[in-house]
């Protein structure tokens, strides 16, 4: 399909519109993860409905120090990418065209939960990034914008002012896309060396050793709760053996809801032995929140969860996360 480059708010309200307005917010370099987002917005909007994907390096979510200069900018490849995914504009604007005037006086604050995890590292961070999406919102006025949930802080804090502020436009997250050795898909891998790469693994080989913990523990409680602590069941799991099974199961059952503090150190496990690789592995953290907040859960904690982790690699500071589900099968009896 022909796709579309435009690079003022002009031009794009100059388009006829007929059906919705889906828009993929992206900074350029352009990977599967973001071709991901455009072919479902592309299915969302349908084939009357158009897909707007923003290229913008937006210069407010940088920090001092951070890769402002050196962040990839591939516009050709974006659009070919962007072309092939299904979209029909690719909206390009300069930083004068955003930010006419300067840096913004007026912008959006994050507030407690954008000083939480990535804005305690990258203070500022969520001011910038969510006065940018508020302004690109402004700019290209969709019906319907796709975020991944790869950045999982980042898409909560978006849903978050779009409620609180009233903006009249859905948010959709897309599932975290990832390479086949497991490393989530990012435009700052291309970073990585290969011995700094095979290190970079350790962040989703912590998240999946977690998951597995947790998926185990799970399995436990509804399995416990399939078997009545009776003495005659007792006796007839002990006539085939099974005697100790019966007794885990029972004690998993009756602990703490899925076991929050296993499944950290389970992941934990797994970083502390990246840390001794070379090259190492420098963990910023590693967190089981509550996605309403990116608050700590508790171990009685029941309910969806976010596991995530931050990392350097080398230069390269890298992110994931994967969400779980406490106490999906209810209490033990």
């Amino acid at each position: 399909m022909t796709t579309t480059l435009l690079r003022t708010a002009g031009e794009l309200h100059a388009r006829a519109r007929a059906g919705r307005r889906a828009v993929v917010m992206t900074m350029g370099a352009l990977h599967e993860g973001h071709a991901t987002l455009i072919r479902t917005a592309r299915a969302i909007a349908g084939p009357d409905g158009e897909v707007v994907v923003t290229v913008f390096v937006n210069p407010l979510q940088f920090g001092r120090g951070e890769d402002l200069d050196r962040y990839p900018r591939t516009l050709d490849a974006d659009i070919e990418l962007a072309a092939q995914s299904g979209a029909d504009v690719v909206f390009a604007p300069s930083v004068d065209e955003v930010y006419p005037g300067g840096e913004p006086e007026v912008r959006i604050t994050a507030g407690p939960m954008g000083e939480r995890l990535e804005g305690s590292s990258r203070p500022g961070h969520f001011d910038g990034m969510l006065t940018v999406v508020a302004k690109l919102l402004h700019l290209t006025r969709p019906d319907l914008a796709l975020y991944g949930q790869k950045d999982a802080q980042q898409l909560a804090l978006i849903r978050r002012m779009v409620r609180d502020l009233n903006f009249g436009v859905e948010i959709v997250g897309v599932p975290t896309v990832r390479e086949e050795d497991g490393l989530a898909l990012s435009s700052r891998n291309r970073y990585l060396s290969a011995a700094e790469r095979r290190t970079a693994l350790a962040l989703s080989g912590a998240l999946f050793a977690g998951q597995d913990r947790h998926a185990a523990q799970e399995a436990l409680r509804a399995r416990a709760r399939e078997v009545p602590a009776t003495r005659a069941r007792a006796e007839a799991l002990s006539a085939i053996g099974e005697s100790r099974a019966a007794a885990d199961t029972h004690a998993v059952a009756t602990a703490v809801p899925g076991g929050p503090a296993a499944v950290r150190a389970a992941a934990r496990q797994v970083l502390d032995e990246a840390a001794r690789l070379d090259p190492p592995l420098a963990l910023d953290y590693l967190a089981l929140v509550d996605p309403s907040d990116f608050t700590e859960i508790g171990d009685d904690f029941t309910g969806d969860a976010v596991l995530a982790v931050a990392a350097r690699v080398g230069a390269t500071r890298l992110i994931d996360n994967i969400p779980l589900t406490f106490g999906s099968f209810g209490a033990a009896s």
